[in-house]
């Protein structure tokens, strides 16, 4: 990467040095990127932004940022923005006075500090509370403060870990945008870690997917939900079906595997495939068409097992490729079709949907 700007290389970390909590981790992170770590809870997301905060030292490996080795460099000589779930301002001190604590740690003049509070403030629309103590703001706006003070000393990082978890949903979407917008406006670079996927593909210019303390895979939001590198990927980002199924043969970029129910499925061949091998088939429950129409479709036997009405869609359980719990998302407008529980049904896909995937 030639505009990297953050770089780990061969990076563990182990509190009892025996196991390890983030294992051979090699990331590249470039100027300007939004990249979010994502993963279950224990999978090593949060101990990577904290080794490239500095709160966290590296068992092995090195970090680099901006070119320089900065494993051994403490926390507050990084300029690096940290901004947390429990948003950590001072109580005691008002709006104003939190942002302007980490300029006064850095001894920039009285002018200068009022100066970088009020623009601060405007970043993220709040200078009418400049006088009130965080007591008086609500969860949404105290959110915005503590990522106005992150932003105060004009860092070349922030650091977000888990910001928005506190919130209720419809705030916490809005407040994925507006980092998204403060992100593209400023043109920082940002890593955010959650656990959240739809969060995690909203706002990430790419998203890094740990799993016991390995990165799993790396790419654009698309990528991820269009290509996963592995099963887990492919069942953590997303609704994914997984079928299992044995490799029949491979021609170039595509294969065909055979089901348990004896069906054979023409699916995209994902990289270590190899023929006679156990695979696993992933398919998003939106690609699975019923009753479909054309040349070219996957189509295997299916019989409805439960229907559930989720308002502006319908989601189905059937029974196909020897699974009973193949799911499919369908517009609520759908018509003319039996979905009644035991109905049996048309469903298809195409290849390009569906991908087979090796086993570790």
């Amino acid at each position: 990467m030639n505009n990297r700007f953050i770089a780990f290389e061969g990076v563990r970390k182990s509190y009892d040095g025996t196991s390890y909590v983030v294992r051979g981790l090699d990331l590249e992170v470039a100027q300007g990127e939004f990249l979010t770590l994502l993963g279950p809870s224990g999978s090593g997301k949060t101990t990577t932004l904290m080794m490239l905060a500095g709160f966290e030292t590296p068992t092995e490996g090195m970090i680099q940022l901006a070119g320089k080795r900065i494993d051994s460099v403490p926390p507050h000589r990084r300029n690096i923005g940290v901004v947390f779930q429990n948003y950590a301002l001072f109580p005691h001190m008002t709006v104003g006075e939190n942002l302007a604590f980490p300029l006064k740690m850095r001894r920039l003049s009285k002018s200068e500090v009022a100066t970088r509070v009020r623009r601060a403030l405007d970043m993220v629309r709040m200078a009418a509370f400049e006088a009130r103590r965080p007591s008086q703001l609500s969860g949404g706006q105290q959110q915005r403060i503590a990522l106005a003070r992150a932003l105060v000393f004009e860092p070349q990082l922030v650091l977000m870990d888990e910001p928005l978890g506190a919130l209720d949903k419809q705030l916490r979407e809005h407040m994925q945008l507006e980092i998204k917008h403060l992100h593209a406006r400023l043109g920082i670079n940002v890593v955010y870690v959650t656990h959240d996927q739809s969060e995690a593909l909203t706002m990430s210019d790419r998203v890094g997917v740990f799993n016991d303390g390995t990165l799993q895979q790396v790419a654009t939001p698309e990528a991820l939900y269009e290509a996963p590198a592995n099963p887990f990927v492919a069942t953590f980002i997303g609704e994914n079906n997984a079928i299992a199924g044995e490799v029949v043969e491979i021609a170039g970029d595509y294969c065909d595997i055979r089901t348990a129910d004896g069906s054979v499925i023409k699916a995209v061949a994902g990289e270590g495939l190899k023929q006679g091998a156990k695979t696993t088939l992933v398919l998003r429950p939106e690609r699975i068409a019923l009753s479909p129409e054309g040349e070219g479709f996957n189509r295997p036997a299916a019989k409805v097992e439960e229907l559930i009405y989720h308002g502006d869609h319908l989601r189905l359980r059937v029974s196909a490729c020897g699974s009973n719990d193949v799911r499919i998302k369908v517009s609520a407008g759908h018509a003319g079709i039996p979905l009644t529980p035991g109905a049996q049904i048309a469903i298809g896909w195409r290849p390009e949907h569906c991908r087979a995937l090796a086993l570790s």
